[in-house]
């Protein structure tokens, strides 16, 4: 298990309130037998610490990287360190994309010293002039007392800075949304962005479907996009108390944009086109507390380990099962993140500092799966998904984003709209470059291999305009009059220097998951790469590793845009997603 993926205060903690994680990751107390590192009979000013522990709590070491700071004390600093103090505040802030975690009463080597009542009041006010030099504000996020060399109590404080966002720049992350049909997924989010709770036959997700026919049957069989926000404070920005989605966005610092996608089997494809075109930054699991894992959702847990995006389960329906029940489908899913293919550390979250301690290792390692238990019915447990939510750091650094920043631009055409007075739109992800309003794009390929010129007259986040579009952030651009029928899913809009051409002949590694059949030459597949969904044949195999289901065969397909690297080559190795158009289980 991962050096990070320990109790982040729940082994150094005196008792009351610690988390219950039978089975699970659990804490590890600061005096037992599995001590966190520190050195045993530890002796200050040549005396005994007496009967208390001897093994110091630690935290890992202080990274320089991260937007992770510890701080021992923040007590009347002069003014040349208070403005050091800023500087540094605004490096985390910007390592976390406008977030930043502060750990007060903790030493840069991690030891959780903690300070006296009247020093932490100190430094929590030191802490907040800081915030408001760099234009942000602080969120405790809990409180614990430590035992460290003194029979005063100590406390250690961890703080939540979010910075108010500014030219609409808020920290966006995408969720996508996973689970068996009837799950409770579209409810869930309808609770989540709506305020308030379902009745129990589905009211909460009308407001979510997009056709009648998804009405009618209570199935989602499309792909949509709900939003939920956050402000600096941590509080919960939604259509409860706000008319429209640009509301929502002008209050938030935040903002969740959740991606619900299909559960039923006959709309696997348009999941998988999900997961791979709208680039999730994780994806949440929803699982029926009365059913357990049934029907696509072995499934889709597999989607996600395949296409390596991070995930956490929600246990829906809690109302309507014994506890015992409830209790049965956790120890289920216990076993199949355990099993070999999943390699995963499930952790049970049942209180507001779990729900802490599971956002922060979730994003530290990927090994870490949170498990809610909630109902969205009766509300039971709704808070801590919040709580989650709301303090899930971004899982992308800012170094990464700057280097897809630097890049020409390349935007993923995923929908098309024909809007009145403003002409034709198309709805997508910018995966790298930044995208500005009047820009000059070529978008392609079309039937014969093109690429036509247009230009880019409007954008839109979350529908509130928006005149900068960077890498990793999904929007809509208005194209004013050009041609609709010139357009499908799947096209590229990129920047003329990069000299865009086409191939219809790739080769591509693949690892056969399952399959009814043989995988043979002349078989017939459905190609997923980015937010393209393009028919294939295999021409040829021409390697294969003996003992294994790996191989390396030919394939022809009608047309599509190379990668950034190589685009003279006709011929490159892609890492695809193959689902074979006659056995839709089979994910190759």
């Amino acid at each position: 298990m991962d050096s990070r993926v320990s109790e982040l205060f729940g082994g150094c903690c005196r008792p009351g309130g610690g988390p219950a994680m039978g089975g699970t990751l659990k804490a590890r107390g600061a005096g037992g037998s599995s001590g966190c590192g520190g050195p045993k009979g530890k002796k200050k000013n040549g005396r005994n610490r007496g009967s208390k522990a001897n093994n110091p709590p630690y935290l890992p070491p202080e990274a320089e990287d991260g937007n992770i700071e510890y701080k021992l004390k923040l007590v009347n600093p002069s003014q040349y360190r208070f403005e050091h103090l800023v500087t540094q505040m605004k490096w985390r802030l910007q390592e976390g994309r406008g977030e930043a975690v502060y750990q007060i009463g903790v030493e840069d080597n991690g030891l959780l010293v903690g300070l006296a009542e009247e020093e932490m009041r100190a430094s929590l006010k030191t802490l907040h002039r800081m915030a408001e030099k760099v234009g942000a504000d602080i969120t405790v996020l809990r409180e614990r007392e430590v035992d460290y060399d003194s029979d005063m109590p100590r406390k250690i404080t961890e703080v939540l800075v979010r910075k108010v966002p500014d030219n609409q720049q808020f920290l966006d992350l995408r969720v996508a949304v996973l689970g068996n049909v009837d799950s409770g997924k579209s409810t869930l989010l309808g609770v989540l962005t709506q305020g308030e709770l379902d009745n129990g036959r589905g009211r909460a997700r009308l407001n979510l479907f997009r056709h009648l026919h998804e009405i009618q049957s209570g199935r989602t069989s499309s792909i949509s996009f709900e939003i939920l926000g956050f402000n600096s404070k941590g509080e919960v920005v939604n259509y409860s108390d706000s008319r429209t989605a640009e509301e929502i966005c002008e209050s938030s610092s935040k903002m969740i944009t959740f991606i619900d996608l299909a559960g039923h089997h006959k709309y696997l494809h348009t999941t998988i086109f999900g997961l791979t075109s709208y680039c999730p930054d994780c994806a949440l699991l929803l699982v029926s507390a009365n059913t357990g894992i049934a029907g696509t959702t072995r499934e889709h847990l597999g989607l996600a380990l395949a296409l390596k995006v991070p995930f956490f389960i929600v246990v829906s329906k809690v109302d309507l099962c014994a506890k015992t029940t409830v209790e049965r489908t956790v120890r289920q899913l216990e076993r199949v993140l355990k099993q070999p293919g999943c390699h995963k550390v499930p952790m049970l979250v049942t209180s507001e500092d779990d729900a802490v301690t599971a956002a922060q290792q979730f994003a530290q390692s990927p090994n870490v799966t949170p498990i809610f238990t909630l109902s969205s019915v009766s509300g039971e447990s709704l808070d801590l998904l919040k709580v989650f939510l709301n303090i899930l750091p971004p899982l992308t650094n800012s170094k990464e984003q700057e280097e897809l920043m630097q890049q020409l631009t390349e935007f993923q055409v995923d929908e098309i709209y024909t809007v009145p007075e403003v002409g034709t739109v198309v709805g997508g992800t910018l995966s790298s470059g930044i995208c500005r309003e009047g820009d000059q794009l070529v978008v392609g390929p079309t039937d014969d291999g093109c690429f036509l010129e247009l230009r880019v007259c409007s954008i839109q986040r979350n529908r509130s305009a928006c005149r900068v579009l960077r890498a990793g952030q999904a929007a809509t651009l208005a194209l004013g009059d050009f041609d609709r029928a010139l357009l499908r899913k799947g096209m590229v809009m990129v920047s003329p220097e990069m000299n865009p051409t086409i191939c219809s002949v790739f080769e591509a590694e693949i690892v056969l998951l399952f399959h009814a059949t043989t995988f043979r030459r002349g078989f017939q597949v459905t190609v997923h790469v980015g937010n393209v969904r393009q028919t294939a044949v295999v021409e040829k195999i021409h390697a294969k590793v003996r003992g294994t289901q790996s191989c390396l065969p030919f394939f022809r397909e009608k047309s599509r845009i190379l990668p950034p690297e190589g685009r003279e080559a006709q011929s490159q190795t892609w890492q695809s997603s193959l689902i074979p158009c006659r056995e839709q289980k089979s994910l190759t």
